[in-house]
């Protein structure tokens, strides 16, 4: 959640897919180069620059849906859908408006956190708050401002693809965003963890019910920093088979909702707390153990995941209770100087193939200052690679770095869809007449 303009040089104008080899890091060592497009949603200027985390889904149809994100009080995010076919985008409505807080003078729905899910003909998300406070480079939830109320709070919500109308579904508790979604389409439920005190919610579209089960994050990250800080994951993962409802907690430890007993447990006997990810206070500042982006593989049975600090991608097996390590995702420049990246969070960037044993993965390079007398290249201090894991075959390609026409290096993207097409989305800094906001850009491996 941490703002990507603060880390981040902007990026991006048109492109076309073409590759060319330029050296990285003055190593004699070619590096591919895929080529982005950028699209142009007409973003209102006054919310510029937002930010972008998950917030986007494809359709069973192809079309792409996706939430720019506002970080003003008075602005909300807005959604969109882009048609691959015609090349069109079209917006759809505020958030605001989406979630039935229309004109009430309250802090904005200023963003969505979360991947988008179908069920029939509606596409189900969550909505979260996008103005913030930042203290000691953590965020906090700010003050409303002066004739406003605070925010009333995220809400789970249905858009009918078909009539173009949204339901609003529930809303959290205590004026909380809601920052993590999962859901259950077998059984009809929706799971979500919130903004900053980490509860773990419950929606039944059958009975229309909420039920908040309370938290496992201490003090959430509302906590104090040393004591009772505690990062809040960002994925919750599902089970289909019995309907759980995985997610983690900073201190390794996996945690899992039982459908049948509507309670959250801790997964007995095993944890992410491996050596190979490094050391981390689970109070301090940063995602810690979590997994920062997590996804379940049908063929597999299992989750994987990535610790988003170190890159390393994971195999959890319900089943067995079982974590296995794999292989590190992050860029060819990354392992070769042992460094970690510039997002200190990670990336949340992770899709599953159409093939069912493909995961595309977005990833960015070693932080300028870990590179210890290393000669950065001007073009090359930033940006985003393409990574794809067999899991078939267990193997690692780095496809390169993704840039625009210019030769400037995308901003680290922290969401990222796949279209029926093959061709990768994702949210991204883009720069138009001098000025930057983040938008929807398209690339092909």
């Amino acid at each position: 959640m941490k703002t990507l303009a603060a880390v981040r040089q902007i990026a991006i104008a048109l492109l076309v897919p073409i590759a060319v080899t330029p050296t990285f890091y003055g190593q004699g060592i070619d590096r591919h180069v895929l080529r982005a497009t950028a699209y142009d949603s007409h973003f209102p200027e006054a919310a510029k620059p937002g930010e972008a985390f998950n917030g986007m889904g494809v359709s069973s149809d192809g079309t792409i849906y996706y939430v720019l994100s506002s970080a003003k009080y008075d602005i909300p995010g807005q959604m969109y859908s882009f048609n691959p076919k015609t090349k069109t985008i079209t917006h759809i409505a505020n958030l605001n408006d989406a979630v039935g807080q229309g004109n009430i003078k309250a802090v904005a729905q200023g963003k969505s956190h979360v991947n988008f899910v179908q069920f029939g003909d509606k596409l189900y998300f969550s909505t979260h708050l996008g103005y913030y406070n930042n203290a000691g480079g953590v965020e906090r939830t700010a003050a409303a401002p002066h004739g406003y109320l605070p925010y009333p709070g995220g809400h789970f919500v249905a858009y009918d693809m078909k009539t173009g109308k949204f339901t609003n579904l529930a809303i959290a508790p205590d004026g909380q965003g809601i920052i993590a979604m999962g859901m259950d389409v077998r059984r009809g439920r929706l799971y979500g963890i919130t903004w900053p005190a980490g509860d773990f919610l419950r929606y039944d579209l059958k009975t229309k019910t909420l039920k908040d089960l309370g938290t496992a994050f201490h003090g959430g990250e509302l906590g104090t920093l040393g004591s009772t800080y505690r990062a809040i994951c960002r994925r919750i993962v599902i089970d289909p088979r019995d309907g759980s409802a995985y997610f983690t907690t900073g201190d390794g430890t996996l945690h899992r909702y039982d459908y049948d007993k509507d309670k959250v447990d801790t997964v007995a006997g095993v944890n992410l707390k491996k050596d190979y990810f490094g050391s981390y206070n689970p109070a301090m500042h940063g995602m810690a153990y979590n997994w920062r982006a997590a996804i379940w593989v049908p063929s597999e049975h299992a989750i994987y995941g990535v610790n988003g600090r170190s890159g390393y991608l994971f195999r959890f097996d319900p089943a067995t209770r079982s974590v296995e390590v794999l292989e590190r995702l992050t860029s060819e420049p990354s392992k070769r100087t042992a460094m970690f990246d510039g997002m200190e969070y990670g990336y949340l960037g992770l899709a599953l193939g159409a093939d069912g044993h493909t995961l595309y993965y977005l990833t960015g390079v070693p932080l300028s200052g870990d590179l210890k007398g290393l000669k950065t290249p001007p073009d090359q201090k930033d940006g985003t690679d393409l990574i794809t894991y067999d899991i078939a075959n267990r193997k690692y390609v780095d496809h390169g770095r993704i840039l625009s026409n210019n030769g400037a290096p995308i901003s680290p993207p922290q969401s990222l869809v796949l279209g029926s097409d093959g061709t990768l989305y994702t949210l991204s800094f883009v720069t138009r007449n001098g000025k930057s906001g983040i938008d929807l850009i398209g690339f092909h491996p």
